[in-house]
């Protein structure tokens, strides 16, 4: 009941961005999505840009999404008391280091508004050595954060080329992301 649930979220928040809801994986998955794949990247030709944003992140840095442009992007709405997002993250951390120098750029935004301290003292123990930012609710808003974990992969050229409400497959989801840097 939770996972229709948790997909209907998702698919709400899909329509209000903008990005066609997708019955089934296998109804657009591009040709070389492999078979049986959980994920379906959307059509190229279907996606919508992903909002742009500034944020200073915890380093003190500025960061804005649209900076990025030419990496692929795997934006990660998450918070320090999620259970899904802890879950999640150590998969992350692993495709950070599998992936970075092809051109992955991970973003974690933490979104129950955690202290700064909170945040670093879980990244340290969960070594995340990619750029973090606690989030707002304009931020939420904008990207339509309902649940947690909601992740989105962003392709080179700044368009949504996946988004997941709920803790992601790690297995199918990495081979999304390969996909994506070809």
């Amino acid at each position: 009941m939770l996972s229709k649930a948790a997909g209907l979220v998702a698919a709400i928040a899909m329509i209000q961005l903008g990005i066609p809801a997708v019955p089934s994986a296998q109804a657009t998955a591009s040709p070389n999505t492999p078979k049986g794949s959980a994920y379906a990247l959307i059509p190229a030709g279907s996606r919508v840009a992903a909002p742009d944003f500034t944020i200073t992140d915890l380093n003190g840095e500025t960061m804005a999404l649209s900076k990025f442009r030419g990496k692929v992007v795997l934006l990660d709405f998450w918070a320090v008391d999620c259970a899904g997002c802890k879950v999640e993250i150590p998969w992350y951390v692993a495709f950070d280091q599998a992936y970075r120098d092809r051109g992955l750029a991970l973003i974690g935004i933490d979104m129950y508004g955690e202290s700064p301290d909170m945040v670093k003292t879980f990244m340290e123990k969960a070594h995340m050595n990619y750029r973090v930012a606690i989030g707002n609710d304009a931020l939420g808003e904008r990207f339509h954060v309902e649940e947690m974990p909601l992740t989105l992969l962003i392709d080179r050229s700044g368009q949504i080329a996946l988004s997941h409400a709920g803790i992601v497959d790690k297995t199918e989801f990495e081979k999304v992301i390969q996909e994506l840097l070809q």
